[in-house]
């Protein structure tokens, strides 16, 4: 028998901002893939040609939140392992369809202390200094202990370069959206600490879209809306920016909703000029309106900020900017008192009827007749 998460107050898994529990919203956020066609095979790689790889930029390590965090004995004794013939765990990479460049899924302690190693340093530099890489917490025997790889003699050099690292390589081939990756990353690269939806986005999507919903997430009204002056430490209120500019138009909507906001950020990575404008454009008046006219925390129905309500209020106030009404405040209070609103955004809130449904409904309710 499977066991069904449970709703708990945990930071690390659902940040700061304090969201109403809808088990159809946490159904879909911990939802299993559709059917995907995937080759993954691996490779053996010697240790010189994924060092050249990084070097040259054909191997992404992305950015967490979580940094290089291996300490230099930790990342001494996987050199160590390499020259003594130890096993060494596999690491995943990702092949991206339209760049061919291979993102790191799980590995990236171990990549980055062979590259720190034949660097010659360890770690990334801090105020213009770095340390010298010597393998440390090693046997005072041997040859290699508080050596750096300038120390050993040129067979040692080559015999580590030669080394080899086993892969896998994972390619997506149908669909062609790459929402495999995604899914992908819940699974191997937790590190520990099981990343948030979006901090795997921020990752995957990483461009001027992506980039734009940093800047706006410091927006002053937004942080009302929220009712939170700090940023969610999970990237939760950037979640939920992508949600209004993902749910703006619902055609093409499918559950689930998750990979609907992963295809939007896949689909707008690195968009015109003109489009981030018109978007940061929009969603700050619509954010200032809102405010204006209905307060802080305004979809704080219950306990928390209610995110079904907010994505349709949200878009049917950027699509009636210039037709609010006196009586706005009025209406939003009957919207949110109407018993049929109150059955779509407390159940199966990300299923496509009732999407459409209760979208329709806080359109209706505030800005028409």
């Amino acid at each position: 028998m499977t066991k069904k998460r449970e709703h708990v107050e945990d930071n690390s898994i659902n940040g700061d901002i304090d969201l109403e529990k809808i088990d159809s919203e946490e159904e879909d956020y911990f939802s299993g893939p559709a059917e995907y066609d995937i080759s993954t095979y691996p490779a053996d790689y010697p240790l010189e040609v994924l060092y050249t790889k990084w070097k040259n930029k054909d191997i992404e390590i992305p950015k967490f939140q979580r940094k290089f965090v291996w300490t230099q004995i930790q990342a001494s004794k996987l050199i160590e392992s390499f020259l003594v013939g130890l096993p060494v765990p596999a690491i995943y990479l990702y092949t991206q369809l339209d760049t061919q460049k291979n993102l790191v899924i799980d590995g990236q302690q171990r990549l980055k202390s062979i590259f720190y190693f034949l660097e010659g340093f360890f770690g990334e530099e801090e105020r213009e200094k770095r340390t010298v890489f010597l393998l440390k917490g090693l046997s005072e025997k041997s040859k290699w202990n508080n050596k750096s790889f300038n120390d050993f003699d040129e067979s040692d050099q080559r015999k580590l370069k030669n080394c080899i690292l086993r892969a896998f390589i994972v390619k997506q081939l149908n669909p062609k959206d790459e929402t495999s990756i995604y899914h992908i990353f819940e699974r191997l690269n937790t590190g520990g600490t099981l990343l948030t939806n979006q901090e795997i986005r921020n990752c995957v999507y990483r461009g001027k879209f992506n980039n734009s919903l940093y800047d706006l997430n410091s927006y002053q009204a937004w942080r009302s809306i929220l009712g939170k002056p700090i940023p969610d430490s999970r990237q939760k209120d950037i979640e939920l920016i992508l949600r209004f500019f993902a749910l703006r138009n619902l055609k093409g909507y499918e559950k689930p909703l998750k990979d609907h906001l992963s295809r939007f950020m896949k689909r707008n990575r690195n968009p015109a000029k003109e489009f981030l404008e018109e978007n940061k454009k929009l969603f700050q008046d619509s954010c200032d309106k809102i405010v204006s006219v209905l307060g802080t925390k305004p979809f704080h129905i219950k306990a928390g900020l209610n995110s079904a309500v907010y994505d349709c209020v949200m878009v049917a106030f950027a699509k009636n900017l210039h037709k609010v009404s006196k009586d706005i405040k009025q209406r939003y209070q009957s919207l949110i008192k109407n018993d049929e609103f109150t059955a779509v955004i407390s159940g199966g809130t990300t299923d496509v009827d009732t999407v459409y449904k209760r979208f329709r409904i806080a359109e209706e309710t505030l800005f028409k007749g």
